[in-house]
């Protein structure tokens, strides 16, 4: 059975017996930092266009956002393992 202890939010049941994941957090802080710099260029940069490019992105159909959505999340995906094949 799974015990109660400190640690308890990274381990998993995984077929019968438990599975312990260790979690780097100083990685998952620096990637939502790189995740907020990404975000927030654009604004920066085109600080006069972006409401023009929001309104635009606003009457756009569900369908284009979903697309869009799905296309970035592959490209993430894709820079991910990339990034995690190279050997440094």
């Amino acid at each position: 059975m799974l015990s109660v202890s400190p640690s308890r939010w990274t381990q998993a049941r995984v077929w019968g017996s438990v599975a312990t994941m260790n979690i780097d957090w100083s990685l998952l802080i620096m990637a939502i930092g790189l995740a907020f710099v990404f975000e927030g260029i654009p604004y920066f940069l085109f600080a006069e266009r972006m409401p023009k490019w929001l309104l635009t992105f606003a009457t756009q159909p569900p369908k284009f956002l979903r697309f869009v959505g799905l296309t970035a999340i592959i490209l993430g995906l894709l820079t991910i393992s990339f990034g995690r094949s190279l050997n440094f």
